[in-house]
């Protein structure tokens, strides 16, 4: 396994600075966020270290340079929309930046995407799931062309009450990946898997790797602290966000000895992509770079 860090967690540094810091540190490799340059739709939302809409040969050239010069992979290239939302424009620009970064990720000799489904959160499962064959269909079709991998996060993506209790995410339950790989039998189309989503769903989070193996393509290394108090107080009918909290690696609730015990049983020998997202870390350059660094020590004595 190669042990990495989601670049999102750095947005104000430029390329060469991430992978910088990623060397210094000794991580092997990046998940490098790809969004079109612009505003931010949400936190960790709209980070740039890879334009995928202007990707140059003289752009690929540094790039690859870059990544050997630091002796840092790209892990994956990461891109996280809402593809099936209710605005049809919106959805068709989202789409479109997708298939950009399957070819920038060709073009970087990149061998995974990373994204989300999507879900018009206003629909049931069963609503959403013509569109979701639609869209799926052709964005595979188009992976499997390039002979990309794509990824997707089993986030529920519920941050506050408007998106509670649907989420704008599809793929957060084992039942709905088995209905998704059988709608759409594709070696192309698989998880990029992060444990503390399925924490805080009160759902096993080994048994996933074992049923899915095939289908681990990436892994987000993220921790989550439920707050029983506030649990408590509240009850599961409360938006989430009131009562768990992303955590690093080692200050939550998973056991990440069982974690890498199970996934190494897999056979799994792709990345582990630390994932920062505990607001603890974020109220200084600093302090998220130290975030990468104590995660670091945390997870490499389970990633050799």
């Amino acid at each position: 396994m190669q042990l990495g860090f989601v670049s999102a967690i750095l947005p104000d540094h430029s390329l060469e600075e991430v992978l910088s810091i990623a060397s210094d540190i000794g991580y092997d490799c990046v998940e490098l966020m790809c969004w079109p340059p612009g505003k931010a739709e949400r936190r960790y939302a709209g980070v740039t270290h890879i334009d995928a809409t202007a990707l140059s040969d003289t752009g690929i050239s540094h790039i690859k340079g870059l990544l050997q010069q630091y002796d840092v992979s790209i892990s994956g290239l990461g891109y996280y929309p809402n593809p099936l939302v209710d605005d049809v424009e919106a959805s068709n620009m989202y789409i479109d930046h997708i298939k950009k970064i399957i070819d920038a990720a060709v073009l970087l000799d990149v061998e995974v995407v990373n994204t989300f489904v999507g879900r018009d959160h206003q629909k049931s499962v069963d609503d959403n799931w013509p569109r979701f064959e639609a869209v799926w269909r052709d964005i595979i079709s188009y992976a499997e062309e390039r002979n990309i991998k794509l990824g997707i996060e089993n986030c529920p993506m519920i941050f506050g009450s408007d998106e509670w209790p649907g989420g704008k995410n599809l793929a957060t339950t084992p039942l709905i990946w088995r209905r998704m790989y059988e709608s759409i039998d594709s070696d192309h189309f698989g998880l990029n898997y992060d444990p503390s989503h399925m924490i805080w769903q009160h759902m096993d989070y080994l048994k996933p790797m074992r049923d899915f193996a095939h289908k681990l393509f990436h892994i987000h290394a993220k921790d989550v602290r439920i707050d029983k108090h506030d649990l408590d107080e509240r009850g599961i009918m409360a938006a989430p966000a009131e009562w768990y909290t992303p955590k690093l690696p080692g200050m939550g609730d998973v056991d990440w000895g069982q974690f890498f015990s199970t996934l190494s049983s897999t056979g799994y020998t792709g990345a582990v992509c630390v994932e920062v997202e505990d607001r603890a870390f974020e109220v200084s350059t600093e302090r998220r770079i130290a975030s990468l660094r104590q995660s670091y020590l945390y997870l490499r004595q389970y990633v050799s």
